[in-house]
């Protein structure tokens, strides 16, 4: 009797053990499939969207100046622009990558706007305006929301590519306010 109970328990603990296996294999392959624990909060992937809003912009008008301009100094400014913000929004696609978010894939209206201005202008008054907007207004606006945004970041990687962004977009306003003297009339 004792023999009997002993293989119907070792036979109820295969079948359960059979059972259980398939079962622990599925959910092990359900958690691959969602994004990892990494996943930012609301407010992080905001700064995510719009440090890659921002950065899509700085590169869309920067080639339209390198196109438009016959200012040498604003052409070598422009292209700084498209590779440094090139090379930011690639660092901002990564982390998106990494978090498992979707970034836009456009500028949003107001850069577009901008844009669209720029391109109705020529000569000298490109040069000026572009300077102008694109280059010290723009700027001055992009070096404050960083500052904000490194700020109200939870997530370390937005935090460190907010801190890693600010320099450079110090270097640029420096950059645009010695231009912007230059191309006044």
């Amino acid at each position: 009797m004792l023999k009997s109970i002993l293989v119907k328990s070792l036979l109820s603990a295969a079948i359960l053990g059979a059972l259980a296996a398939p079962m622990a294999v599925q959910a092990q392959k359900a958690g691959m499939n969602t994004p990892a624990a990494s996943s930012l909060n609301k407010t992080d992937s905001a700064i995510a969207m719009d440090m890659a809003r921002t950065n899509m912009a700085e590169v869309e008008t920067g080639k339209l100046a390198v196109s438009k301009t016959k200012n040498a100094g604003v052409k070598a400014f422009a292209q700084r622009m498209i590779d440094e913000h090139s090379q930011a929004l690639n660092d901002v696609t990564q982390l998106a990558q990494d978090k498992g978010i979707n970034l836009p894939t456009e500028p949003d209206a107001k850069h577009k706007a901008m844009a669209a201005r720029l391109s109705k202008l020529s000569g000298d008054a490109f040069d000026r305006e572009y300077m102008k907007r694109a280059g010290v207004e723009y700027h001055t606006k992009v070096l404050a929301a960083l500052k904000k945004q490194e700020a109200k970041a939870r997530d370390p990687d937005v935090k460190a590519l907010a801190a890693k962004m600010l320099p450079m977009v110090e270097q640029h306003l420096d950059s645009a306010k010695g231009m912007s003297n230059t191309t006044k009339k």
